[in-house]
C-alpha cells in the first residue's frame, strides 16, 4: 500500500525550510494574487522561483493555490499568473473558480489542476464530475466521515484530505458572512473570521462562541486514511508560523512511519482548546466547539525553541557517488552521480607529492564533507596516478563545484515541462438583448407553502423531499436536492422518482446535482452556491447543461448583466440571504433541538435566523439578520430572466403579501439591506 503524499502549508520561506526538513513530500503556497489566504505572507514571482528551486532540489513538489473566485476584469491577470506559474516550475494549481479552471485548461492543457475545497465537492458524483472537467485531484469538504472519504477515493480520482488545522464553521465555498458584514469575501481570500467572535445560541446574555470550532486533527487516524485510498494528506495553516509547520509535518511523518506522534507538542504550538475529529468519526456536537484562549496562546512559548531545532540544519536526502581522477599534467576531474544524474567537473592540475601522495583514504576524507547540502557520501572511488598530490583546498573546490552542478541538474530534472498555448480568449457574444419577459421564482422550504407560492410566482423551487408526487403542475416546480448531501444514493433515487412523476426541472447548487440531473434528463437551473461571477464560469455552466444560473450575490449589480450574453440569469431580489451552510448546528450543540430558539445573536445584539431540514437535519443555514430587498430598484436591474424570492418560515399569507410588494415594486420597510449589489466585495 503506497504512502500518501504529505502536503504542508507554506506562508514564508522559513515555513518551506521547515516543511522540507521535517519530511513533507509537497508544499502549497499562494502568490500575490488569487490566493484564498490573502492575508498570509504570499510569494512574489521571484520568491516563487526561489521556493520552487529549493523544494525541487530536495525532491519536494510545489503546488500553487489560485483558489479564489474571479471577476471578468481579472481574467487576463489570472491567465498570466497561471502561465507564469508554469514557467517557474509549479507542479500543480489549486483552483476554485470554474471559469479560472477553464482558462487554465485552454492555456496549459497538461498542467495538473486540483479542485479546491472551496468548490464544495463532497460526494462521489461531484468527484466524477470534476474528473470529467479535467481536474486530476479533488480536495473534498472537511465535513466528511471516513466512509464518505473512501467513497470519493473509490471513484479513482486523486483525493487530497485535510488532516490537521483550522476548521471553518461553514462548509468551504459557501460562507458569505464576512462579505455581508464587511465586504471581505471568504471566496476572495479576505475572510475576517467573524465566526471566531462571540455568538450566543442559548438566548441569554453570556459571552459564548457558538460559531467557533476547535482545530481538526486526524493525525491519529492517518493509517485509516491511507487504507481508504487517500492520495494526499493536507495540513492547513499558510497563515501560521514555521514552527507550526515543523510540528505538524513531524507528527504526520511519525504517524505514517508507525510511531506515536507528539500531539501534546502539536497542541501547544497552536490549538483552540484542543483538537476534534468529530466529522471524520461522525460524532458532531458540543465537543467540536472551542476558541483560542489565553492558555492556548501562552503554551506555545515553551515549545517554539525545540521546534525551531527541527529545521535549523539541512538534512541530507540522497547519496552522492563520486569518482576522482588524477593524472600527471592533466586537470583533476570529479564525476558525481545522484540517481540517474551525472556531472563532471574539472579542477587544478595535481602536484608531485613532497611527503605523502594522495590515495583513496585521503580523497574520501575530503570528498565526503557534504554537511549543509542535500547529499550524503555514497560510494567514493578514485583513479590516482603514482606520486601525485592535490591540496585539500583544491579537493574541496572540486567537491563544491560538483555539488553546485548536481544541484542545477536535479532542479532541472524535477522541473515539469508544460505545453503553453498562446491564447485563452473565448468570444461569448457581444450583442446584449434585454429578456422579453422576466419571470418570478419563489424558493420555499415546506410543502404547506406550495399553494401560496404557486399563486405568488411563475415558478417554485422547493426541496426534492417536499415535492408532491401528484396533484400539481410539475412543470412549474423545480426540485432542489439538498445543498449538502449525506446520502447521495437516496438523493438520486428521489430525483429518479420525481422524474417518473413528471418533474422536468432541477435546481442545482453544486456539480453533483448537475451530474445526476444530466443523467436523469432534467432541465437544469444553477443556484447561487455554484459561485458564478464571470463569463467563463457562466460558459462552463452552460457547457455542463445548465439553462440558466443564479448570479452570485457577491456580484455588483452592474456586473450581472454581462453574464446574460452567455446563459439565462437569475438574481435574488428579496429574502434573508443564507450566510453560512453548516453541518454542526450551533443551536443543537448548545441547547438541543427541543429548546431551539431559531436564532443566534452576535455581540452587538443582532439576531441571525438558523433554519434546518427538520426531517433529516443534514445541515442548517444561518441567515442574514436583515432582509434583502431590491423590488423598488428594478429599473436598475438589467439582463436577468428571473427574479428570485427567498422564503423560509413564512406563512401562506406572508408569502402572498410579500410577493405582492415585490410585484408592485413598493418602497421597502425598515430593516432591509441592498446586500452587496452596490458596495461589492474585496
Amino acid at each position: 500500500m503506497k504512502d500518501p503524499e504529505l502536503l504542508a502549508p507554506a506562508g514564508s520561506m522559513e515555513s518551506i525550510y521547515a516543511a522540507c526538513a521535517c519530511g513533507a513530500d509537497a508544499v502549497y503556497i499562494g502568490g500575490e494574487s488569487f490566493s484564498a489566504r490573502a492575508n498570509a505572507v504570499n510569494f512574489t514571482d521571484e520568491q516563487i522561483a526561489e521556493a520552487v528551486e529549493y523544494c525541487h532540489l530536495r525532491g519536494v513538489k510545489v503546488h500553487r493555490a489560485m483558489n479564489t473566485v474571479i471577476f471578468d476584469s481579472e481574467i487576463d491577470s489570472f491567465a498570466k499568473a497561471a502561465v507564469r506559474s508554469a514557467e517557474l516550475g509549479i507542479d500543480a494549481l489549486i483552483v476554485q473558480d470554474w471559469g479560472g479552471a477553464r482558462v487554465i485548461r485552454r492555456l496549459l492543457p497538461d498542467m495538473p489542476i486540483h479542485a479546491s475545497t472551496q468548490m464544495t465537492i463532497h460526494t462521489p458524483e461531484g468527484a466524477r464530475m470534476a474528473a470529467e472537467l479535467g481536474f486530476s485531484r479533488v480536495v473534498p469538504a472537511r465535513e466528511l466521515s471516513l466512509e464518505q472519504i473512501k467513497a470519493i477515493c473509490d471513484t479513482g480520482i486523486e483525493t487530497e484530505v485535510f488532516v490537521h488545522g483550522a476548521l471553518c464553521m461553514c462548509v468551504s465555498g459557501q460562507c458569505y458572512m464576512s462579505a455581508m458584514i464587511g465586504s471581505r469575501s471568504a471566496n476572495r481570500g479576505q475572510c475576517a473570521q467573524a465566526c471566531r467572535l462571540p455568538f450566543n445560541a442559548v438566548g441569554d446574555f453570556s459571552e459564548r462562541h457558538d460559531l467557533s470550532l476547535k482545530d481538526m486533527s486526524h493525525i491519529l487516524r492517518i493509517d485509516e486514511l491511507r487504507k481508504a485510498g487517500v492520495a494526499s494528506l493536507k495540513i492547513e495553516g499558510r497563515m501560521k508560523r514555521a514552527e507550526y509547520t515543523a510540528a505538524a509535518v513531524t507528527a504526520c511523518r511519525q504517524a505514517l512511519g508507525g510511531e506515536k506522534p507528539d500531539m501534546e507538542r502539536l497542541k501547544a504550538v497552536f490549538s483552540r482548546s484542543g483538537f476534534t475529529d468529530g466529522y471524520i468519526s461522525g460524532k458532531t456536537g458540543a465537543d467540536m466547539f472551542g476558541y483560542r484562549r489565553k492558555d492556548d496562546v501562552t503554551a506555545a512559548a515553551d515549545v517554539l525553541p525545540e521546534l525551531k531545532e527541527l529545521y535549523r540544519t539541512e538534512k541530507p536526502r540522497c547519496p552522492l557517488d563520486m569518482h576522482l581522477e588524477m593524472s600527471e599534467g592533466e586537470p583533476s576531474a570529479l564525476t558525481a552521480k545522484c540517481g540517474r544524474n551525472y556531472v563532471t567537473v574539472y579542477g587544478d592540475v595535481p602536484q608531485q607529492a613532497v611527503n605523502r601522495p594522495a590515495d583513496l583514504e585521503y580523497a574520501s576524507k575530503q570528498l565526503s564533507k557534504l554537511g549543509g547540502t542535500v547529499y550524503y557520501a555514497g560510494e567514493i572511488t578514485a583513479d590516482i596516478g603514482d606520486g601525485l598530490m592535490l591540496p585539500a583546498s583544491s579537493m574541496n573546490a572540486l567537491r563544491r563545484a560538483a555539488v553546485g552542478e548536481m544541484n542545477v541538474k536535479l532542479i532541472e530534472s524535477e522541473k515539469p515541462k508544460y505545453t503553453v498555448n498562446d491564447d485563452y480568449y473565448e468570444e461569448f457574444g457581444s450583442v446584449y438583448v434585454e429578456p422579453k419577459k422576466i419571470y418570478t421564482r419563489a424558493h420555499i422550504r415546506r410543502k404547506n407553502q406550495l399553494e401560496a407560492a404557486l399563486r405568488a410566482a411563475d415558478y417554485v423551487i422547493m426541496p426534492a423531499d417536499e415535492c408532491p408526487i401528484e396533484g400539481y403542475d410539475t412543470g412549474r416546480i423545480y426540485a432542489a436536492p439538498p445543498r449538502y448531501i449525506t446520502d447521495e444514493q437516496a438523493v438520486y433515487s428521489r430525483l429518479k422518482e420525481l422524474k417518473a412523476a413528471g418533474y422536468t426541472h432541477l435546481f442545482c447548487n453544486n456539480i453533483a446535482h448537475i451530474r445526476m440531473g444530466r443523467e436523469l434528463g432534467f432541465t437544469m437551473h444553477g443556484g447561487f452556491g455554484l459561485n458564478v461571477l464571470n463569463s467563463y464560469s457562466a460558459a462552463a455552466m452552460k457547457d455542463m447543461g445548465l439553462s440558466d444560473i443564479t448570479a452570485s450575490f457577491e456580484m455588483k449589480l452592474h456586473d450581472i448583466s454581462a453574464l446574460a450574453d452567455i446563459v439565462g440569469i437569475a438574481m435574488i431580489i428579496s429574502g434573508k440571504l443564507p450566510l453560512m451552510l453548516v453541518r454542526n448546528c450551533p443551536i443543537k450543540q448548545a441547547v438541543g433541538c427541543g429548546k431551539c430558539g431559531g436564532s443566534i445573536t452576535d455581540r452587538t445584539g443582532r439576531q441571525f435566523d438558523v433554519v434546518c431540514d427538520r426531517k433529516k437535519r443534514e445541515y442548517s443555514e444561518i441567515l442574514n439578520c436583515d432582509t434583502l430587498y431590491m423590488a423598488d430598484r428594478k429599473n436598475e436591474i438589467h439582463g436577468v430572466t428571473f427574479y428570485d424570492m427567498l422564503f423560509y418560515n413564512e406563512s401562506a399569507n406572508g408569502i402572498l403579501s410579500f410577493a405582492e410588494k415585490i410585484r408592485k415594486g413598493e418602497k421597502p420597510e425598515k430593516g432591509i439591506t441592498r446586500g452587496l449589489y452596490y458596495r461589492g466585495i474585496i
